[in-house]
């Protein structure tokens, strides 16, 4: 699963692949009840691109880095998600994969980036709906400014990460290099699709959370 590329190590692992992966795996299988109603966009997207994720200014008190461990859970409080998280990789045709459609309350996280809290861009991805319904990141689109994401590690931290940007992005000319590539910060992307739904083409665009390393709790005393 890790390849080359395990924990900590993110290596050129394809942004092309990310991007189709996330126009197309996460597309499969969508409910046609749910894509009527469909998933809530960015508040300032009504099309994608309309909503740019700028960069602020790093707070003086913002942890440093965490060493690797596994991401187990995902927690985003504002718009009812925890979910456990699974490791996915790349498939047989060199995109990577998505949780599968039969699990639409699992959330995966991406093997060939660096795991949530160390430096460099994490990635979780999940589906906006399955045949089984609501996907877990259904309602990522109504995220905003300043709330938060927890990930809960495998060596008992927390990291919290603050969202700072929520933007629909389009497939079409996805900007990969500023979605996946490293400020040299802790950083998090959190990505479902998004857009408007067609039967035969699929969403649109994609719905993108970035987020900022906050703070890290320590596991309880046992």
């Amino acid at each position: 699963m890790h390849g080359s590329n395990g924990p900590g190590r993110p290596g050129a692992w394809g942004v092309v692949a990310v991007v189709l992966l996330v126009g197309v795996h996460l597309l499969r299988g969508g409910t046609d009840a749910l894509r009527a109603e469909g998933p809530p966009l960015p508040p300032a997207a009504a099309a994608p691109g309309t909503a740019a994720a700028a960069v602020p200014a790093v707070p003086a008190a913002a942890p440093g880095p965490l060493p690797a461990a596994r991401p187990v859970r995902v927690r985003v409080p504002s718009v009812r998600v925890d979910a456990p998280l699974a490791a996915v990789g790349l498939d047989t045709e060199g995109w990577i994969d998505a949780p599968p459609p039969d699990r639409p309350a699992l959330a995966g996280w991406f093997t060939g980036a660096v795991t949530p809290g160390e430096r460099g861009t994490a990635v979780l991805v999940g589906h906006v709906d399955t045949p089984e319904g609501r996907g877990v990141f259904h309602d990522l689109g109504a995220l905003t400014r300043d709330r938060r994401v927890e990930i809960v590690r495998a060596d008992g931290r927390t990291a919290v990460f603050t969202v700072y940007g929520v933007e629909l992005v389009p497939k079409d000319g996805f900007p990969a290099a500023r979605v996946y590539g490293s400020t040299g910060r802790p950083e998090l992307r959190l990505i479902t699709c998004g857009g408007r739904y067609a039967r035969d083409t699929g969403y649109t665009g994609n719905v993108v959370v970035s987020a900022r390393l906050a703070e890290v709790r320590a596991a309880p005393p046992t």
